[in-house]
């Protein structure tokens, strides 16, 4: 591993990078590494997805920074802990390629007096921690922004435990228009909960034995609210007398949304957030914390035009968020299946409304988490994927009678939420309170491409392309035009457009923006629904 001690050093190491067409992925700290920011440096250290079917290795930068501008006048940047051999050894075990560790005069070698500074929103910073540390989040702004119009990195790396400051840099890096990620990453804690700082380590044996009061009231406090505590006011005083309780001086403790950091009088419905932030002194020591309230687990609803590749990404899409998936594609197919063969016209609903009564769907995942459709007790997995019933799904979806049953049974199955559901109206009409929508298309080229390449696969017998895209064509066509529930894009979904992204490319973009509305704190990956 490379210890980079100036700007220029620097400058030659992200450029050497950039010949390699590797991704840079950057990891600020000042320093006293522990394992938070270890676990930090193992994800920007992870092979990532590229736009192609190979992955790629990104390099990985973390910064040693003990940034004068972020103390106040009676904070700790005298004693702050330095072991800058310890920091490299730590760093490199854990995947960091180099380090950065500048002194003051070289990352602001006009001085600090005249320096250009970066002032974010006050709403952001003048309110939780900023209430008693004025200036410490524009000293962070400042530093970080300098960091990386230097490093001009691909993806920036936070630990969630620091919420505020997550918040207020992706704040500054959109205002900005920087091109980067800012990929926000769970708390490390302690095996009692502590969450991981580098001021731990000021704490006396007595003092680490009471800190440890801080995660274990706020558990508390989410059991309390889980027994129905409803007011606000009452639990955060109960909060407050807890934690004093317990020998720690209590700076504040709020509930506030947690992308604004608004103060919320009353607790969200679903499917809003909450953020319960608090901050301690223990002895001398400051330690903060917080706990992401969830009225339900998050729903996910990815719509987007037939052929679009909507439910090999959402399956694995779900898998890797441990959240359910509902393919409602594969519900409607199953129905086109059965009424096909109960020899009824397709195309009339009022013959095919009475027969709905003798109809038993039920959808569940094999022991390699694999869906599995089955009709009054047979699986159809297999048999509803046939063309004959993919040629004629439409128009069995656009009855209103069929859309009004399995919407009922679709939105039965999300009540308690913590899912992913993929359809053609699924954000607008099933979920309209879904966490995140997305529109998911591509091409018609590449979605007929893709079409030839599933049929023979599967031993089908393939059209021409030419043939597949007009298919695809009048298919769009129908299900944009029908006047029950068409394809149409939701107000506030986003848009992805996936032509020659590999599916893993794919997944890690859904992962990307469903982390900008969903916290890991809130919801790890791979967390059990």
């Amino acid at each position: 591993m490379l210890l980079l001690r100036t700007c220029a050093e620097l400058l030659r190491w992200c450029a050497s990078l950039r010949l390699q067409q590797r991704p840079l992925h950057f990891v600020p700290t000042m320093g006293a590494l522990h394992e938070g920011h270890l676990s930090l440096i193992r994800r920007a250290a992870q092979v990532q997805p590229a736009a192609g079917a190979e992955p790629v290795h990104p390099g990985v930068l973390v910064s040693v920074f003990v940034n004068p501008l972020q103390f106040g006048p009676l904070e700790d940047l005298a004693t702050y802990p330095e072991d800058l051999e310890q920091d490299c050894c730590l760093a490199a075990a854990a995947g960091a390629e180099a380090i950065f560790a500048p002194t003051v005069r070289e990352l602001f070698p006009e001085g600090l007096a005249g320096l250009t500074r970066v002032q974010p929103p006050t709403y952001l910073s003048d309110v939780l921690c900023g209430q008693t540390r004025a200036g410490h989040f524009e000293g962070v702004a400042t530093v970080v922004t300098r960091l990386l119009g230097l490093i001009r990195p691909d993806c920036l790396l936070l630990g969630e435990k620091d919420w505020q400051q997550l918040v207020i840099l992706r704040r500054v890096v959109s205002d900005l228009g920087l091109p980067l990620e800012v990929r926000g990453c769970r708390t490390w804690r302690e095996p009692d909960g502590l969450a991981g700082s580098s001021r731990n380590r000021y704490l006396s044996p007595a003092e680490r034995s009471r800190a440890a009061a801080l995660p274990a009231t706020l558990q508390s406090a989410r059991g309390r609210l889980a027994a129905g505590e409803s007011l606000v006011a009452p639990l955060l005083e109960w909060l407050r007398r807890e934690l004093e309780l317990a020998g720690l001086d209590v700076e504040y403790a709020e509930l506030v949304e947690p992308f604004s950091l608004r103060p919320l009088p009353t607790l969200p419905r679903s499917p809003s957030l909450a953020l319960l932030a608090v901050a301690v002194r223990c002895g001398s020591t400051r330690l903060i914390d917080h706990m992401v309230l969830m009225p339900r687990p998050p729903i996910v609803a990815i719509d987007g035009p037939a052929g679009a590749g909507k439910s090999t990404v959402t399956r694995a899409f779900a898998r890797t968020l441990g959240l359910t998936f509902l393919d409602t594609g594969a519900m409607y197919r199953a129905v086109t299946w059965w009424l096909r063969g109960q020899g009824v016209d397709l195309a009339d609903a009022m013959a095919i409304e009475p027969l709905l009564a003798g109809l038993t769907l039920s959808l569940s995942t094999d022991a390699d988490g694999d869906l599995q459709v089955s009709v009054n007790g047979h699986d159809v997995t297999t048999t509803i994927r046939d063309p004959a019933v993919t040629a004629q799904v439409s128009v069995v979806a656009a009855h209103a009678c069929v859309r009004s049953a399995l919407t009922r049974q679709q939105q039965a199955m999300g009540e308690r939420g913590g899912l992913v559901a993929e359809g053609r109206d699924i954000g607008t009409a099933v979920f309209p309170d879904a966490d995140l929508k997305v529109f998911l298309t591509a091409s018609v080229a590449e979605r007929a491409r893709r079409r030839a390449l599933d049929l023979s696969e599967r031993g089908y017998p393939t059209p021409e392309l030419a043939e597949l895209e007009a298919q695809i064509s009048e298919r769009d066509h129908l299900d944009s035009t029908r006047s029950v529930a068409p394809l149409l894009k939701a107000a506030d979904a986003v848009e992805l457009v996936t032509d020659g992204m590999a599916i893993e490319a794919v997944i890690a973009e859904l992962v990307r923006l469903f982390r900008q509305r969903i916290p890991e704190d809130a919801w790890p990956e791979s967390a059990p629904v």
